[in-house]
Protein backbone atom coordinates (compact mmCIF):
# COMPACT_ATOMS: atom_id res chain seq x y z
CA UNK A 1 0.00 0.00 0.00
CA UNK A 2 2.96 2.16 0.89
CA UNK A 3 4.75 1.44 -2.13
CA UNK A 4 1.31 2.91 -4.29
CA UNK A 5 1.21 5.36 -2.92
CA UNK A 6 4.67 6.61 -3.08
CA UNK A 7 4.77 5.52 -6.99
CA UNK A 8 1.21 7.80 -7.23
CA UNK A 9 3.10 10.74 -4.89
CA UNK A 10 6.09 10.43 -7.58
CA UNK A 11 4.16 10.62 -10.56
CA UNK A 12 2.27 13.63 -9.15
CA UNK A 13 5.22 15.44 -8.38
CA UNK A 14 7.00 14.51 -12.15
CA UNK A 15 3.87 15.82 -13.90
CA UNK A 16 4.58 18.93 -12.24
CA UNK A 17 8.00 19.43 -13.54
CA UNK A 18 9.95 18.58 -10.54
CA UNK A 19 13.13 15.90 -10.60
CA UNK A 20 11.86 13.29 -7.39
CA UNK A 21 14.85 12.17 -5.29
CA UNK A 22 13.93 8.86 -3.41
CA UNK A 23 15.38 9.25 0.29
CA UNK A 24 16.17 6.03 2.20
CA UNK A 25 18.10 4.84 5.34
CA UNK A 26 19.77 1.93 6.47
CA UNK A 27 21.85 1.32 9.66
CA UNK A 28 25.45 1.64 9.13
CA UNK A 29 27.93 -1.23 9.38
CA UNK A 30 31.57 -1.43 10.19
CA UNK A 31 32.62 -1.87 6.54
CA UNK A 32 33.75 0.89 4.42
CA UNK A 33 32.86 -0.56 1.46
CA UNK A 34 29.35 -0.41 -0.63
CA UNK A 35 27.97 -3.63 -1.56
CA UNK A 36 24.53 -5.28 -2.02
CA UNK A 37 24.65 -6.10 1.48
CA UNK A 38 24.58 -1.83 2.59
CA UNK A 39 21.93 -1.07 0.09
CA UNK A 40 19.48 -4.17 0.43
CA UNK A 41 16.56 -3.37 3.37
CA UNK A 42 16.51 -0.06 3.18
CA UNK A 43 14.13 1.93 4.75
CA UNK A 44 12.08 5.07 2.55
CA UNK A 45 12.14 7.86 4.47
CA UNK A 46 10.28 10.56 2.07
CA UNK A 47 10.33 12.07 -1.81
CA UNK A 48 12.54 14.97 -2.64
CA UNK A 49 11.23 17.30 -5.52
CA UNK A 50 13.50 20.18 -7.09
CA UNK A 51 12.06 22.43 -9.09
CA UNK A 52 14.62 23.67 -12.28
CA UNK A 53 11.91 26.37 -14.03
CA UNK A 54 11.93 26.65 -17.39
CA UNK A 55 12.95 30.85 -18.15
CA UNK A 56 10.41 32.25 -20.09
CA UNK A 57 12.88 33.61 -22.23
CA UNK A 58 13.82 30.01 -23.31
CA UNK A 59 9.76 29.47 -24.70
CA UNK A 60 10.29 32.40 -27.03
CA UNK A 61 13.41 30.79 -28.44
CA UNK A 62 12.22 27.86 -28.86
CA UNK A 63 9.16 28.89 -30.66
CA UNK A 64 11.93 30.80 -32.81
CA UNK A 65 13.88 27.77 -33.91
CA UNK A 66 10.31 26.24 -34.63
CA UNK A 67 9.61 28.98 -36.96
CA UNK A 68 13.12 28.99 -38.50
CA UNK A 69 12.42 25.01 -39.48
CA UNK A 70 14.00 23.31 -36.83
CA UNK A 71 12.40 20.42 -35.12
CA UNK A 72 13.27 20.62 -31.72
CA UNK A 73 13.48 16.98 -29.64
CA UNK A 74 14.06 16.63 -25.70
CA UNK A 75 16.50 14.00 -24.79
CA UNK A 76 16.80 13.68 -20.72
CA UNK A 77 17.25 10.98 -18.17
CA UNK A 78 14.12 12.39 -15.71
CA UNK A 79 10.95 10.75 -15.67
CA UNK A 80 8.97 10.51 -18.03
CA UNK A 81 6.14 12.58 -16.51
CA UNK A 82 8.73 15.28 -15.71
CA UNK A 83 10.31 15.38 -18.80
CA UNK A 84 6.36 15.23 -20.67
CA UNK A 85 5.61 18.49 -18.35
CA UNK A 86 8.46 20.27 -19.10
CA UNK A 87 8.57 18.99 -22.60
CA UNK A 88 4.50 21.00 -22.59
CA UNK A 89 6.12 24.05 -21.38
CA UNK A 90 8.53 24.58 -23.99
CA UNK A 91 6.17 23.11 -26.52
CA UNK A 92 7.88 20.56 -27.87
CA UNK A 93 5.27 18.12 -27.02
CA UNK A 94 2.25 19.38 -29.54
CA UNK A 95 0.61 15.96 -29.51
CA UNK A 96 3.80 13.69 -30.14
CA UNK A 97 4.77 10.70 -28.65
CA UNK A 98 6.83 10.02 -25.60
CA UNK A 99 9.56 7.18 -25.77
CA UNK A 100 11.30 6.39 -22.89
CA UNK A 101 14.94 3.75 -22.78
CA UNK A 102 12.83 0.91 -22.45
CA UNK A 103 10.93 1.32 -25.35
CA UNK A 104 14.03 2.38 -27.60
CA UNK A 105 15.80 -0.46 -26.77
CA UNK A 106 12.64 -2.41 -27.92
CA UNK A 107 13.31 -0.97 -31.53
CA UNK A 108 15.67 -1.45 -34.14
CA UNK A 109 16.98 1.12 -35.80
CA UNK A 110 14.93 1.23 -38.99
CA UNK A 111 11.52 1.19 -37.16
CA UNK A 112 13.31 4.26 -35.04
CA UNK A 113 13.41 6.09 -38.05
CA UNK A 114 10.24 5.66 -39.08
CA UNK A 115 9.08 6.39 -35.74
CA UNK A 116 11.05 9.26 -35.01
CA UNK A 117 8.97 12.05 -36.63
CA UNK A 118 6.13 11.37 -34.61
CA UNK A 119 8.23 11.35 -31.45
CA UNK A 120 8.77 14.93 -29.10
CA UNK A 121 10.32 13.72 -25.90
CA UNK A 122 13.10 10.89 -25.45
CA UNK A 123 12.82 9.87 -21.50
CA UNK A 124 14.90 7.54 -18.51
CA UNK A 125 17.76 7.59 -21.81
CA UNK A 126 21.56 6.64 -20.95
CA UNK A 127 24.28 8.60 -22.97
CA UNK A 128 24.60 5.21 -25.03
CA UNK A 129 20.66 5.78 -26.67
CA UNK A 130 21.68 9.65 -26.95
CA UNK A 131 24.30 8.88 -28.95
CA UNK A 132 21.88 5.96 -30.76
CA UNK A 133 19.34 8.53 -31.40
CA UNK A 134 21.56 10.73 -32.62
CA UNK A 135 22.91 8.21 -35.26
CA UNK A 136 19.39 7.58 -36.85
CA UNK A 137 18.56 10.69 -37.27
CA UNK A 138 21.72 11.44 -39.54
CA UNK A 139 21.70 8.00 -40.93
CA UNK A 140 17.99 9.31 -41.92
CA UNK A 141 19.39 12.71 -43.80
CA UNK A 142 18.33 15.03 -41.04
CA UNK A 143 21.15 17.48 -39.97
CA UNK A 144 21.34 16.89 -36.16
CA UNK A 145 22.23 19.66 -33.71
CA UNK A 146 22.89 18.56 -29.81
CA UNK A 147 22.89 21.15 -26.96
CA UNK A 148 23.92 19.68 -23.66
CA UNK A 149 26.21 20.18 -20.49
CA UNK A 150 27.14 17.43 -19.03
CA UNK A 151 29.29 14.43 -19.69
CA UNK A 152 26.86 11.78 -20.20
CA UNK A 153 25.83 14.14 -23.24
CA UNK A 154 29.08 13.91 -24.56
CA UNK A 155 28.93 11.22 -26.97
CA UNK A 156 25.77 12.94 -28.50
CA UNK A 157 27.17 16.18 -28.58
CA UNK A 158 30.63 14.31 -30.37
CA UNK A 159 28.57 12.74 -32.67
CA UNK A 160 26.16 15.70 -34.39
CA UNK A 161 26.55 18.09 -37.16
CA UNK A 162 26.68 20.58 -35.01
CA UNK A 163 27.80 19.82 -31.26
CA UNK A 164 26.65 22.59 -28.70
CA UNK A 165 27.89 22.87 -25.04
CA UNK A 166 26.11 25.20 -22.86
CA UNK A 167 29.45 26.36 -21.71
CA UNK A 168 29.60 27.75 -18.27
CA UNK A 169 28.45 24.94 -16.09
CA UNK A 170 29.33 22.36 -19.19
CA UNK A 171 31.51 20.07 -17.87
CA UNK A 172 35.19 20.08 -19.33
CA UNK A 173 33.48 16.46 -21.36
CA UNK A 174 31.18 18.49 -22.79
CA UNK A 175 33.11 21.15 -23.90
CA UNK A 176 35.92 19.04 -25.46
CA UNK A 177 33.07 17.03 -27.37
CA UNK A 178 31.73 20.81 -28.35
CA UNK A 179 31.76 22.28 -31.89
CA UNK A 180 30.54 25.27 -30.18
CA UNK A 181 30.37 26.53 -27.13
CA UNK A 182 27.25 28.76 -25.75
CA UNK A 183 29.09 30.53 -22.67
CA UNK A 184 25.96 32.37 -21.52
CA UNK A 185 24.09 29.33 -21.26
CA UNK A 186 21.30 30.89 -23.03
CA UNK A 187 19.21 29.04 -25.86
CA UNK A 188 18.03 32.59 -26.71
CA UNK A 189 21.46 32.43 -28.45
CA UNK A 190 21.33 29.62 -30.19
CA UNK A 191 18.75 31.65 -31.67
CA UNK A 192 20.45 34.31 -32.42
CA UNK A 193 23.35 32.14 -33.97
CA UNK A 194 21.05 30.86 -36.29
CA UNK A 195 19.75 34.27 -37.65
CA UNK A 196 23.50 35.54 -38.16
CA UNK A 197 24.17 32.67 -39.90
CA UNK A 198 21.43 33.14 -42.38
CA UNK A 199 22.21 36.77 -42.71
CA UNK A 200 26.07 36.19 -43.58
CA UNK A 201 24.73 33.10 -45.82
CA UNK A 202 22.32 35.42 -47.94
CA UNK A 203 25.23 38.15 -48.27
CA UNK A 204 27.44 35.01 -49.42
CA UNK A 205 24.79 33.84 -51.45
CA UNK A 206 24.42 36.73 -53.82
CA UNK A 207 28.27 37.15 -53.73
CA UNK A 208 28.19 33.88 -55.12
CA UNK A 209 25.18 34.17 -57.63
CA UNK A 210 27.07 37.07 -59.17
CA UNK A 211 29.94 35.69 -61.04
CA UNK A 212 28.63 32.36 -61.42
CA UNK A 213 25.15 33.99 -63.41
CA UNK A 214 27.61 36.61 -65.53
CA UNK A 215 29.84 33.78 -66.31
CA UNK A 216 26.83 31.34 -67.83
CA UNK A 217 25.38 34.58 -69.35
CA UNK A 218 28.91 35.30 -70.98
CA UNK A 219 29.14 31.66 -72.37
CA UNK A 220 25.30 32.08 -73.97
CA UNK A 221 25.91 34.96 -75.83
CA UNK A 222 29.34 34.30 -76.95
CA UNK A 223 27.76 31.08 -78.40
CA UNK A 224 24.62 32.41 -79.39
CA UNK A 225 25.87 35.30 -81.37
CA UNK A 226 29.11 33.11 -83.01
CA UNK A 227 26.19 30.69 -84.28
CA UNK A 228 24.12 33.74 -86.08
CA UNK A 229 27.26 35.70 -87.30
CA UNK A 230 30.38 33.21 -87.71
CA UNK A 231 32.52 35.45 -86.12
CA UNK A 232 33.85 36.18 -82.93
CA UNK A 233 31.71 38.46 -80.69
CA UNK A 234 33.76 39.35 -77.78
CA UNK A 235 37.35 38.58 -77.41
CA UNK A 236 39.56 36.68 -74.71
CA UNK A 237 40.73 40.31 -73.93
CA UNK A 238 37.14 41.44 -73.64
CA UNK A 239 35.84 38.50 -71.57
CA UNK A 240 38.73 39.16 -68.91
CA UNK A 241 37.61 42.72 -68.92
CA UNK A 242 34.49 41.49 -68.25
CA UNK A 243 35.13 39.84 -65.16
CA UNK A 244 37.44 42.45 -63.94
CA UNK A 245 34.86 45.17 -63.88
CA UNK A 246 31.99 42.55 -62.67
CA UNK A 247 33.34 39.88 -60.14
CA UNK A 248 36.11 41.55 -58.37
CA UNK A 249 34.81 44.95 -56.35
CA UNK A 250 31.04 44.74 -56.95
CA UNK A 251 30.81 41.06 -55.90
CA UNK A 252 33.54 41.83 -52.66
CA UNK A 253 31.07 44.47 -52.05
CA UNK A 254 28.03 42.47 -52.30
CA UNK A 255 29.90 39.82 -49.69
CA UNK A 256 30.77 42.06 -46.77
CA UNK A 257 27.23 44.20 -46.73
CA UNK A 258 24.25 43.21 -44.44
CA UNK A 259 21.70 41.48 -46.67
CA UNK A 260 19.02 44.40 -47.26
CA UNK A 261 15.64 43.91 -45.36
CA UNK A 262 16.39 40.95 -43.71
CA UNK A 263 15.14 41.36 -40.03
CA UNK A 264 15.27 38.60 -37.90
CA UNK A 265 11.47 37.43 -38.56
CA UNK A 266 12.53 36.86 -42.25
CA UNK A 267 15.33 35.18 -41.80
CA UNK A 268 13.77 32.43 -39.96
CA UNK A 269 10.96 32.29 -41.45
CA UNK A 270 13.39 31.65 -44.98
CA UNK A 271 14.28 28.26 -43.31
CA UNK A 272 17.65 26.25 -43.41
CA UNK A 273 18.78 26.38 -47.00
CA UNK A 274 21.13 23.89 -48.37
CA UNK A 275 24.93 25.78 -49.31
CA UNK A 276 23.97 24.92 -52.98
CA UNK A 277 20.19 24.60 -52.97
CA UNK A 278 17.08 25.91 -55.22
CA UNK A 279 17.78 29.37 -53.86
CA UNK A 280 21.06 30.21 -55.10
CA UNK A 281 20.34 28.03 -58.29
CA UNK A 282 17.32 29.78 -58.99
CA UNK A 283 19.12 33.33 -58.88
CA UNK A 284 21.63 32.01 -60.79
CA UNK A 285 19.77 30.93 -63.28
CA UNK A 286 17.84 34.52 -63.00
CA UNK A 287 20.96 36.70 -63.60
CA UNK A 288 22.29 34.54 -66.39
CA UNK A 289 19.08 34.81 -68.27
CA UNK A 290 17.97 37.99 -67.85
CA UNK A 291 21.78 39.28 -68.68
CA UNK A 292 22.40 37.13 -71.77
CA UNK A 293 18.77 38.63 -73.17
CA UNK A 294 19.47 42.25 -72.31
CA UNK A 295 23.47 41.74 -73.90
CA UNK A 296 21.49 39.93 -77.22
CA UNK A 297 18.85 42.94 -77.80
CA UNK A 298 21.43 45.49 -77.41
CA UNK A 299 23.69 43.51 -80.22
CA UNK A 300 20.84 43.12 -82.64
CA UNK A 301 20.40 46.65 -81.46
CA UNK A 302 23.52 48.15 -82.45
CA UNK A 303 23.69 45.53 -85.82
CA UNK A 304 21.27 47.40 -87.42
CA UNK A 305 22.26 50.68 -86.44
CA UNK A 306 25.95 50.58 -86.74
CA UNK A 307 29.30 48.37 -87.74
CA UNK A 308 29.90 45.01 -86.34
CA UNK A 309 32.72 45.72 -83.94
CA UNK A 310 30.44 48.81 -82.78
CA UNK A 311 27.78 46.04 -82.18
CA UNK A 312 30.37 44.45 -80.44
CA UNK A 313 31.18 47.16 -78.41
CA UNK A 314 27.73 47.87 -77.57
CA UNK A 315 27.17 44.29 -76.23
CA UNK A 316 30.68 44.66 -74.23
CA UNK A 317 28.81 48.09 -72.47
CA UNK A 318 25.65 46.18 -72.52
CA UNK A 319 26.92 42.62 -70.48
CA UNK A 320 28.82 44.72 -68.11
CA UNK A 321 26.03 47.11 -67.50
CA UNK A 322 23.60 44.75 -67.14
CA UNK A 323 25.26 42.86 -64.73
CA UNK A 324 26.65 45.62 -63.09
CA UNK A 325 22.78 46.84 -62.56
CA UNK A 326 21.71 43.13 -61.21
CA UNK A 327 24.40 44.25 -58.36
CA UNK A 328 23.24 47.59 -57.49
CA UNK A 329 19.81 46.02 -57.02
CA UNK A 330 20.71 43.46 -55.13
CA UNK A 331 23.23 45.70 -52.83
CA UNK A 332 19.95 48.09 -52.63
CA UNK A 333 20.89 51.35 -50.99
CA UNK A 334 24.88 50.28 -49.43
CA UNK A 335 27.14 52.77 -50.45
CA UNK A 336 29.87 49.99 -50.21
CA UNK A 337 28.04 48.77 -53.05
CA UNK A 338 26.80 51.62 -55.03
CA UNK A 339 30.78 53.01 -55.16
CA UNK A 340 32.01 49.72 -56.52
CA UNK A 341 29.46 49.68 -59.33
CA UNK A 342 29.74 53.65 -60.26
CA UNK A 343 33.58 53.08 -60.25
CA UNK A 344 33.71 49.53 -62.40
CA UNK A 345 31.30 51.63 -64.64
CA UNK A 346 33.48 54.53 -65.06
CA UNK A 347 36.49 52.27 -65.61
CA UNK A 348 34.42 51.03 -68.57
CA UNK A 349 33.35 54.24 -70.08
CA UNK A 350 37.15 55.01 -70.02
CA UNK A 351 38.49 52.12 -71.28
CA UNK A 352 35.41 52.18 -74.42
CA UNK A 353 36.20 55.99 -74.95
CA UNK A 354 39.80 55.95 -75.02
CA UNK A 355 40.69 55.27 -78.61
CA UNK A 356 44.12 53.69 -77.92
CA UNK A 357 42.70 51.58 -74.82
CA UNK A 358 39.29 50.87 -76.51
CA UNK A 359 41.67 49.27 -79.56
CA UNK A 360 43.66 47.47 -77.83
CA UNK A 361 40.80 45.67 -76.09
CA UNK A 362 39.35 44.86 -79.55
CA UNK A 363 36.34 48.10 -78.63
CA UNK A 364 35.61 51.13 -80.63
CA UNK A 365 34.49 54.26 -78.76
CA UNK A 366 30.93 54.53 -79.09
CA UNK A 367 28.81 57.49 -80.35
CA UNK A 368 25.69 58.67 -78.20
CA UNK A 369 23.27 56.25 -79.75
CA UNK A 370 25.46 53.06 -78.82
CA UNK A 371 25.68 54.48 -75.04
CA UNK A 372 21.76 54.86 -75.29
CA UNK A 373 21.19 51.67 -76.63
CA UNK A 374 23.68 49.90 -73.61
CA UNK A 375 22.74 51.90 -70.96
CA UNK A 376 19.17 51.28 -71.71
CA UNK A 377 18.67 47.94 -72.07
CA UNK A 378 21.17 47.57 -68.97
CA UNK A 379 18.41 49.54 -67.28
CA UNK A 380 15.79 47.49 -68.57
CA UNK A 381 17.74 44.25 -66.95
CA UNK A 382 17.73 45.98 -63.52
CA UNK A 383 14.48 46.59 -63.47
CA UNK A 384 13.34 43.15 -64.86
CA UNK A 385 15.69 42.14 -62.24
CA UNK A 386 14.31 43.94 -58.90
CA UNK A 387 10.59 42.77 -60.11
CA UNK A 388 11.30 39.43 -60.22
CA UNK A 389 13.23 39.61 -57.06
CA UNK A 390 11.01 38.47 -54.13
CA UNK A 391 11.35 37.05 -50.77
CA UNK A 392 13.14 33.39 -51.24
CA UNK A 393 11.50 30.48 -49.51
CA UNK A 394 14.61 28.12 -48.91
CA UNK A 395 14.60 24.18 -49.03
CA UNK A 396 12.74 23.61 -46.11
CA UNK A 397 14.86 20.64 -44.93
CA UNK A 398 14.15 20.05 -41.25
CA UNK A 399 16.85 20.64 -38.69
CA UNK A 400 16.54 18.08 -36.03
CA UNK A 401 17.90 19.90 -32.50
CA UNK A 402 18.36 17.96 -29.57
CA UNK A 403 19.33 18.45 -25.91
Amino acid sequence: MAHRRFSREVTRLASRGYRVLAVAEHAASGSDGLDDDRVRGLCLVGLLALADPVRPTAVHAVGQLRQAGVRVVMITGDHPGTAEAIGTELNVVNGDRIMTGVELDAVADEELAHQLPNIAVFARVSPAQKARIVRVLRTAGRVVAVTGDGANDAPAIRLADVGMALGRNATPAARHAADVVITDDRIETITAAVVEGRAMWASVRDAVAIPLGGNLSEIAFTVGTGLISAAETLNARQLLLINVLTDVLPAMAIAVRPPPGATAEVLLAEGPDASLGPSLNRDIRRRATITTAATSAAWLLGRFTGTRNQANTVALVALVGAQLGQTLAAGRRDRLVLGATVLSFAGLAAIVQTPGVSHFFGSRPLWPHGWAIAVGTSVTATLVSRARRSPRPADRREIEAAG
